[in-house]
């Protein structure tokens, strides 16, 4: 029955008697037409090193004191006052020192340390590059230092940096979305997160679920059972002709000519994304390496393999979102309780993640980044919380010609100021686009007459990190 056939099987079938050659016809026009898009590969400025990012964002703020930035001096001095000022602005008021809960152990051959709250990605330190002296500018509450982070403006609204890697580098796959934002959150920017401002719409991130659900749930539409391929191509030919109308009345209008190119895309999307959706395809041993059917890791680890899957498929830029409203770093109250939970769900994942890359060889030129908003403060906030601290703060890269086991910068021995190579967000957004042979300096769009780009006029790249 047409209810069991796949939507591959559908498009091949012959229905409306048009016969197979006529439909193939029409998905070799469509497939035609793809190519030449906006969406279509680009050379990169340079050799890249990396050809696809997944960006795995910890929303609320992972306290970088109680993560990859060991501090002994806030254990000998717990509880007492720091011995210099403090930021002239906090979020909220901060008292004495708060020692970490959580010892710290050396990893790998490089003998980085990490606390007990990521063992798993602890074994993997060998591949990754931690930046101990990220610095987000005065970026205090969540809004803006999100912003900051995926846009590099917590002030303007800008084009993502998912947006700007589309732009400059095209996708490899054209039945699928070359941008994808998994289980974003809904707040604290929202959908400015993954947009793309002022560059044609067609580069902002595809959306699948958000914060509020499970990531299981999330789905996508297929085609009606028993609607015939060649019928469906028929009635876009219709709504494309009279939306193509409609344009050349209006002139240029980027948010409806992306949604025109949006009616192309669902309809060779139907035929290919519910195969790499299907995490069942994975073998039992690869799902459970991922945590995936127990808890508390299932949600985050379905998340981690469906990267993959998705990088296998030819996707560029995927964001891996551990967001609010169902998970939340953002401990002003509850440090140990709200990190150890968060921990839990995500170290596992993670780990596989990257172990399963470098076992198939894709690590190599694939970028990960982790990354938050902003850190912890080194003292605390009522008994056992830590406020915003933006001043200072830690993430990582791993794969994609970045040199691993190796650290980046230094903080002060409280952890409060950046007190060697500080890493400004236009320098980590440098880095990121040079793996990918962008040069951050000439991948520029024409706005409001001049030329914009996600640095800015800022930003630096971290060569001591390269490989």
């Amino acid at each position: 029955m047409a209810s069991h056939l796949t939507r591959r099987q559908i498009l091949q079938q012959s229905a409306c008697g048009f016969g197979a050659v006529a439909l193939q016809g029409l998905l070799a026009d469509a497939a035609l037409a793809a190519t030449s898009g906006p969406l279509a590969p680009k050379r990169s400025h340079f050799q890249a090193t990396a050809k696809r990012v997944v960006f795995l964002f910890m929303h609320g703020g992972v306290s970088h004191v109680d993560s990859f930035d060991p501090k002994p001096k806030l254990t000998e001095m717990n509880g007492q006052p720091l011995p210099f000022a403090k930021p002239k602005f906090e979020f909220g008021g901060t008292g004495n020192l708060l020692a970490s809960p959580w010892k710290f152990q050396k990893y790998g051959t490089s003998g980085i340390e990490v606390s007990d709250l990521f063992p798993q990605i602890g074994q993997c330190m060998d591949d990754i590059a931690v930046i101990r002296s990220m610095n987000g500018a005065d970026f205090v509450s969540h809004g803006p230092a999100l912003l900051n982070m995926n846009t590099g403006s917590g002030v303007f609204a800008r084009p993502c940096l998912g947006a700007w890697t589309l732009y400059g580098l095209g996708s490899e796959n054209q039945n699928l979305p070359g941008f994808l934002s998994l289980s974003p959150s809904l707040y604290h920017g929202g959908t400015q997160n993954y947009g793309s401002a002022f560059l044609p719409a067609t580069f902002q991130g595809t959306r699948l679920g958000d914060g509020s659900t499970h990531f299981k749930d999330a789905r996508l539409s297929s085609l009606a059972p028993g609607q015939a391929a060649e019928l469906q191509r028929l009635q876009l030919d219709l709504l494309k002709r009279r939306n193509e109308r409609h344009l050349a009345n209006l002139g240029s209008d980027s948010a409806l000519e992306a949604r025109i190119d949006s009616f192309e895309m669902a309809f060779r999307m139907q035929a290919e994304a519910p195969d790499v959706m299907d995490i069942g395809r994975e073998t039992s041993a690869t799902q459970s390496a991922y945590g995936i059917g127990v808890e508390p890791t299932d949600e985050f680890g379905r998340q981690c393999l469906f990267a993959r899957r998705c990088l296998e498929a030819g996707i560029r830029f995927v964001q891996v979102n551990f967001s609010y409203p169902r998970n939340y770093w953002d401990a002003h109250g509850g440090l140990r309780n709200n990190h150890t939970t968060n921990a839990a769900k995500v170290d596992l994942p993670i780990a596989a993640f990257l172990k399963d890359l470098k076992a198939r060889g894709m690590l190599a030129d694939t970028l990960v980044v982790f990354a938050t908003e902003f850190g912890r403060t080194p003292a605390a906030q009522g008994t056992d919380g830590r406020d915003h601290h933006p001043h200072a703060f830690s993430c990582w890269m791993a794969g994609g010609g970045i040199r691993g086991g190796t650290t980046y910068g230094q903080t002060d021995e409280f952890g409060y100021y950046v007190v060697e190579n500080k890493v400004t967000m236009p320098d980590f957004h440098a880095t990121i686009l040079h793996t990918l042979g962008l040069d951050h300096e000439k991948l520029t769009f024409r706005h409001a007459g001049r030329d914009y780009r996600l640095t800015d006029v800022h930003g630096h790249v971290m060569k001591e990190i390269l490989a």
